[in-house]
């Protein structure tokens, strides 16, 4: 990518090569149903076609942020964060039918850290204040969070966009003034080359507004597919999303093939006569330079007893009281060794807060009378939670290695998955909730994806082909964890006759297998939480889930972010353990006192 010169200008139009061209507005999976770009596959294709850098851009919500920022920098291209925010006509707050279901788009994009936070802080907002049909931002918001975000004035449905489509430019004018006041010169109006008609008279007042106020262009194409030959296989997952057919007339559509990742010499070409819109993108795409911190431990600060003046003081304290109750007065070598080793590890690595939190919630659990299981998973090897009380299970006993949970040559957040009672642990939850604040307690969501047998189905009821036949198709499918469409044709030769032999049955399943494994719909973790040093709405963008107290936090930014993570689970045979031991003890009582 060319580079600023030490002045910070833009190169001129001669130096414009083939990586002269940044695509800044493009949708991902994670656009659910409606963005058909797997985040693998955007950095392999801006890479193909010359380009160095490209935004992520999904609606209304940043999931795919973390794993599109990975799959950049593996394959050596500038991850630029953002989001396209579904504005609200008036405030967040208002949510009255036939006027607040209306709603316009923007683009943010994240310049640095700064940026990056208020981004999710605004995006969060969506969620918890403004969510009304989708999640909803206003203009108070928006300008108490513009420091360090580039706005982009997004498609067609942007606000001056429509303004412009209603012919009162007065009214466009009026909003494009707002925004440059509010972010400066961080505010550009946004030229696409999308094929649609209605663009042309766009980018024309755009020009014009851009002239007028000065106001800087840049050009984007809203990528939604990869390829203008996934124009289709879009259509169709459009379709999926609104429950309509493709040969309904009314069906959501967008009437045009060119909203895939184009060429940097098809941009060129098309904006010759603005050059600027396309030095611009390369002006933003240098000016934004976030990178997300991995390895740096986020855990809230446990708050130890005054007598000790440290963590791991506390820490060792405990652990070895409880070496004591778990092996009496006088532990072998070989427990006090393995002991040892094991609380240096937990130090170096700077994990003794994640024990002392884990020790901490069970302790409470256990003395409300909440049942709490022995462990499971590969925190039962280790012998410093078996002291402590975390776990029940002797390592020393079953012979179970510590290194399977913690390993200083493979770096990773510790995670101890815990059964409570199926009734109480909501319980637990709070009490973690109200003790480090509730801000600071997130469950984590999770996506159902379209497997094999589902998106044969939505498929085949989208091309409205009798649902008999597509689920004779799709019982073709084996019942196999991770089983793919392609799989299955390898391993059912009626399948693989049926899809080179029928052109309708090729077609649906193409198609199928395009669309296969993108993620459906978004759900909360039926026990996986979350607690963080920070706000989440600091960490990274959050849903209000109406069921739960709590934000919801995206798995993937957990994984190497230093967020640390619990399975709070929910286990009915906990509870009857629970009882069954109780009874024993007092069947036995009982029988001390008769005798």
């Amino acid at each position: 990518m060319s580079q600023n010169d030490s002045k910070g200008n833009v190169p001129c139009e001669e130096e414009l090569e083939v990586g002269s061209f940044v695509h800044l507005h493009v949708h991902s999976e994670f656009s659910l149903l409606d963005g058909a770009n797997r985040v693998k596959d955007l950095p392999v294709r801006a890479k193909e076609l010359g380009m160095d850098a490209i935004a992520i851009t999904d609606h209304g919500a940043m999931y795919g942020a973390v794993d599109f920022y990975k799959e950049c920098k593996k394959n050596g291209v500038k991850p630029i964060i953002g989001c396209e925010v579904y504005v609200a006509p008036r405030s967040r707050f208002d949510k009255e039918p036939g006027i607040d279901n209306h709603y316009s788009h923007l683009i943010l994009l994240a310049k640095n850290k700064t940026g990056y936070e208020n981004l999710i802080k605004i995006v969060s907002a969506g969620f918890v204040d403004g969510f009304y049909y989708k999640p909803r931002v206003d203009n108070e918001i928006l300008e108490k969070y513009s420091e360090g975000i580039i706005c982009l004035s997004a498609c067609l449905a942007g606000s001056i966009n429509q303004q412009i489509l209603k012919g009162d430019m007065d009214k466009a004018k009026q909003i494009a003034l707002w925004f440059k006041d509010v972010f400066k010169d961080n505010y550009y109006l946004e030229l696409q080359n999308n094929g649609l008609r209605e663009q042309v008279l766009v980018n024309q007042k755009l020009v014009e507004i851009s002239k007028e106020l000065d106001i800087p262009l840049v050009a984007t194409n809203d990528a939604h597919y990869l390829k203008r030959e996934d124009a289709y296989n879009h259509e169709v997952l459009l379709c999926i999303q609104t429950g309509k057919k493709m040969k309904d007339e009314d069906r959501m559509r967008f009437e045009t093939d060119e909203l895939y990742i184009k060429s940097p010499e098809e941009m060129i070409e098309y904006f010759k006569n603005i050059p600027e819109a396309i030095e611009n993108t390369v002006k933003i795409a240098n000016e934004c330079n976030f990178d997300f911190e991995f390895g740096v431990t986020k855990l809230p600060n446990y708050e130890v007893p005054k007598e000790f003046k440290t963590h791991p003081e506390y820490f060792r304290k405990l652990c070895d009281d409880g070496i004591r109750k778990r092996y009496g007065e006088n532990p072998s070598k070989e427990v006090l060794d393995r002991l040892e080793y094991e609380i240096s590890v937990i130090e170096k690595m700077g994990y003794v807060d994640y024990y002392l939190i884990v020790w901490d919630f069970i302790n409470y659990a256990k003395s409300v009378g909440i049942s709490v299981g022995p462990g499971r998973g590969s925190g039962a090897g280790s012998i410093a939670a078996y002291a402590i009380g975390i776990t029940d299970i002797d390592p020393i006993k079953y012979n179970l290695l510590f290194e399977r949970f913690l390993n200083p040559e493979r770096v990773s957040m510790p995670d101890f998955d815990v059964d409570f009672c199926y009734e109480r642990r909501q319980e637990v939850i709070d009490y973690v909730a109200r003790k480090y604040g509730a801000d600071h307690v997130s469950q984590i969501i999770t996506f159902g994806t379209m497997s094999a047998r589902m998106v044969i189905r939505d498929v085949g009821r989208a091309l409205d082909i009798p649902y008999s036949e597509v689920d004779a198709l799709a019982k073709m499918v084996p019942f196999e964890i991770h089983i793919t469409i392609k799989k299955a044709m390898e391993q059912n030769i009626e399948l693989r006759e049926k899809y080179e032999n029928n052109e309708e049955i090729h077609k649906l399943l193409d198609i199928s297998m395009a669309l296969e494994g993108m993620p459906r719909q978004a759900s909360t973790h039926a026990c996986r939480s979350s607690y963080n040093k920070r706000s989440g709405r600091y960490i990274c963008s959050t849903i209000y889930a109406w069921w739960s107290c709590f934000n919801t936090i995206y798995n993937d930014y957990i994984r190497g972010t230093g967020t640390s993570k619990n399975g709070f689970l929910r286990a009915k045979n906990t509870n009857s353990n629970f009882w069954c031991k109780k009874t024993c003890k007092r069947m036995q009582r009982n029988r001390c006192r008769n005798r």
